[in-house]
């Protein structure tokens, strides 16, 4: 069993990211599904990744699949700053704005149009991970072997939980590509999203979310052995996940996203309020270097906090030490006043003395 992260201060974290996409026609002869960020254009400062599998023929699967992906992009990015809190109803109001643009687009035909959605978000507090339909998210930890991902809503699913086939019958069913949810235009009830939050993200960690087109040769331990090899990078590890599915008949699309590195939030707006010098400046395809060079700064800034410490516990004593020099010298020095007083008083008492007897003397 995996032991959750949980760390001593509740912090918001930023992320160091490396997605990286697919985006293959396969054996079709047009493509369905869509993304955001679109292929080409992906970079490690998005937080937000959509894959959508369009359904229906001819072109109406690659009108919802669009439709839904540039809705839900453009209403989330709209409405919501890129690393601040991202909530469920955040989610259910794009989702549901996408169903308006979809109602708009429906063309009336008998076999309706549709599409898949997975949806994963990172912000402040971790990520949320939405989906429709039988497209997959997976967060993978090579460290420790861990791999989850979505439930299919699927009819083949639906038969294994109630006992009518077996994981085996399932690979091979004719029933497989058959979902239970799709977003479709113009349905009486609407279908929602399953949606989880995920708060335990640690560097090392892969999030993967692909089209089941991305799945016909590829399993799970498959996925979990081609991101767990410590010898290949993270493009070839994107080389490899294309190459083995490359004789895949459906579209296939996904997303690859490597977990490089977490930040507290409150230090990132430390650093950004900084003046920038050449030394400290890094380029963005150098993010790495500058979260280890963070993690080397708190360390510093931890040590001179112990070293004031320190020097705070030791004033109150050198405090007690001045003073009580200080009373020994005002002591000594009132007894030596003291003393010289009491001699020059029997003294003047002498001088009076003799004085009285020199007169009687007289």
């Amino acid at each position: 069993m995996i032991q959750s992260f949980k760390p001593k201060t509740k912090l918001n974290m930023k992320y160091v990211l490396n997605p990286l996409a697919i985006y293959e026609l396969g054996q079709r002869s047009n493509q369905e599904d869509s993304i955001f960020p679109v292929s080409g254009e992906v970079t490690a400062e998005d937080r937000l990744f959509i894959v959508c599998d369009g359904m229906g023929g001819h072109e109406s699967g690659e009108v919802a699949s669009q439709t839904v992906c540039q809705t839900m992009s453009e209403y989330i990015l709209s409405q919501t700053s890129p690393e601040g809190a991202f909530t469920d109803e955040q989610f259910n109001e794009a989702l549901n704005a996408a169903y308006d643009s979809l109602d708009q687009k429906d063309n009336g035909a008998a076999k309706k149009m549709g599409t898949t959605m997975t949806l994963l978000k990172f912000h402040s507090g971790g990520c949320l991970l939405a989906h429709i339909g039988d497209s997959r998210i997976y967060h993978i930890r090579p460290s420790e072997r861990y791999i989850f991902h979505t439930r299919d809503h699927s009819l083949i699913n639906d038969l294994y939980d109630i006992g009518e086939i077996t994981l085996e019958e399932m690979k091979t069913s004719k029933q497989k590509n058959v979902i239970t949810r799709a977003i479709q235009p113009n349905l009486e009830r609407r279908p929602k999203a399953d949606i989880k939050h995920i708060t335990d993200i640690r560097p090392g960690d892969y999030f993967f979310m692909c089209s089941d087109g991305m799945l016909e040769e590829t399993d799970d331990s498959d996925l979990l052995n081609i991101l767990s090899d410590p010898d290949t990078t993270d493009d070839e590890k994107i080389q490899i996940l294309t190459k083995v599915s490359e004789n895949n008949r459906d579209n296939h699309s996904a997303f690859l996203i490597h977990i490089l590195d977490l930040i507290p939030d409150n230090y990132a707006k430390e650093e950004k309020g900084k003046e920038e010098s050449p030394i400290e400046s890094v380029p963005d395809n150098r993010v790495m270097t500058a979260g280890t060079r963070t993690i080397e700064r708190k360390e510093k800034k931890s040590a001179e906090t112990k070293e004031d410490k320190r020097q705070k516990r030791r004033l109150p004593i050198v405090k007690i030490l001045a003073f009580a020099i200080l009373l020994f010298i005002v002591i000594y020095a009132a007894s030596f006043i003291l003393l010289k007083a009491i001699k020059g008083e029997k003294e003047h008492s002498k001088t009076n003395h003799q004085i009285e007897n020199t007169i009687l003397q007289e």
